[in-house]
């Protein structure tokens, strides 16, 4: 059966959505319509009670990209962990990197989703 998250949590998404980040947008616009060696990423998806900024079934690859507010956080380590042990590979990056470096994250994307070199 198709994991159908809670109303409240598919409006929440599609809310930050449209208030992404410039960091964000700019991993989407590699990422999107499978640009990105054919993987194919969902944004802002709710799994689990979270809502991830991006996420691959295939090869279960979760990114996501964090402000300053996200250093040390405690939530976000919990949050990684139950992932984690769902077999999913969490990759975060820092706003900054991805603004200054997007072809350096994206590299590191394709190595962990196997695709690297």
């Amino acid at each position: 059966m198709r994991y159908q998250p809670p109303v409240s949590h598919r409006a929440h998404a599609r809310a930050m959505r449209k208030d992404a980040t410039k960091a964000e947008n700019l991993l989407w616009q590699a990422l999107r319509r499978s640009r990105l060696e054919g993987l194919t990423f969902r944004r802002q998806y709710p799994l689990d009670g979270y809502i991830l900024d991006f996420v691959c079934f295939r090869p279960k690859l979760i990114v996501e990209v964090d402000g300053g507010q996200h250093a040390e956080s405690v939530r976000d380590q919990v949050r990684d962990a139950h992932f984690r042990a769902s077999g999913f590979r969490v990759l975060r990056f820092w706003n900054d990197d991805v603004i200054r470096n997007i072809d350096g994250v994206c590299a590191e994307i394709l190595m962990a989703a196997g695709r690297g070199r």
